[in-house]
């Protein structure tokens, strides 16, 4: 498994590319559409994982979908119409690719030949979950090197943040973790240093 990050937009959001045996998922792929296509390259994109659903994370959802016709993984709270806090701020629902699978605790997603591990990890956004896989977690903006993700926005709620991240402190063992914005880090490096924690 090899990952790969790309920095994109104005708002620095991390997109990720996890490759294996010649074929890619993509997590979070938030803008330039383009960009993602040619970090891809000939590798064929299996699936894209969305940790939430904000603007900043699924911008470029609708034309890497149409592009390659892969199934959208994300949370039933962030896409449900009647449920979705921030429904204005994404892309019209009518508009996005047919295949969207919806996603909650315990499920596997099975792409590239690896299992993607869905923890519910709601405080950022009702939506928000984190994908295990391996040794990698991907934290979209519930957990960052230093800090955590913002509880202001409609959605978000400090309690639900301080319950998810303390289930992402009691975790087994260690992993890596990337983020939707910043550098990637540990969860032993977080327990240790992120206030928090």
């Amino acid at each position: 498994m090899n990952i790969r990050v790309l920095t994109l937009g104005h708002l620095a959001e991390n997109c990720y590319l996890v490759e294996n045996s010649g074929c890619v998922v993509i997590i979070d792929p938030g803008f330039e559409p383009e960009a993602v296509l040619r970090a891809a390259g000939e590798r064929k994109i299996e699936a894209i994982l969305l940790t939430h659903g904000h603007f900043d994370h699924v911008g470029a959802v609708e034309a890497l979908a149409e592009k390659c016709g892969c199934p959208v993984w994300m949370h039933q709270a962030d896409y449900s119409p009647g449920l979705h806090p921030m429904r204005e701020a994404l892309y019209p629902l009518a508009d996005w690719p047919r295949e969207v699978m919806l996603c909650e605790e315990g499920d596997s997603i099975s792409a590239a030949g690896l299992r993607f591990q869905v923890l519910e990890t709601p405080g950022h956004t009702w939506g928000s979950v984190c994908y295990r896989c391996g040794s990698a977690l991907f934290s979209g903006d519930t957990l960052f090197a230093g800090s955590c993700g913002r509880t202001d926005l409609p959605g978000g709620s400090p309690e639900a943040m301080r319950r998810s991240l303390a289930r992402l402190r009691e975790l087994p063992g260690d992993c890596t973790v990337y983020p939707g914005h910043g550098d990637a880090t540990t969860l032993a490096r977080e327990r240790q240093e992120n206030p928090y924690f």
